[in-house]
């Protein structure tokens, strides 16, 4: 099992760091994946028997490393994929890239539209 680097955690949500080349649910390859390691991590620390419930509020392409919000119960999931939904929930994107700009002044995100 993967090691969990646990950014946050309180009663309803668990904010966690995704790995690099891990899928945030699993797929069809059957390799292990965020929401997976996430259940054993829950189930591990507060021994908990049988199923654990982990809402999986959003996903980050397997390629991709960054933050990801899981929900601890139902009622926090439903609130926060409603804030998904409704685009309150405020996302940030840092990309590390190799080179240079031509024109520095020029608004990166028109570059992937």
């Amino acid at each position: 099992m993967e090691k969990l680097n646990v950014l946050f955690e309180d009663n309803h949500i668990l904010v966690v760091q995704k790995i690099v080349n891990i899928a945030s649910q699993s797929d069809k390859t059957g390799d292990i994946d965020m929401l997976s390691i996430v259940k054993q991590y829950i189930k591990e620390k507060y021994n908990k028997p049988g199923n654990v419930y982990v809402g999986l509020v959003h996903r980050l392409d397997r390629p991709v490393g960054g933050v990801m919000v899981f929900a601890k119960t139902s009622k926090s999931a439903s609130r926060l994929s409603n804030q998904v939904r409704e685009k309150t929930m405020k996302k940030m994107y840092l990309a590390v890239v190799d080179g240079k700009f031509e024109n520095k002044k020029r608004d990166i995100r028109r570059l992937f539209v």
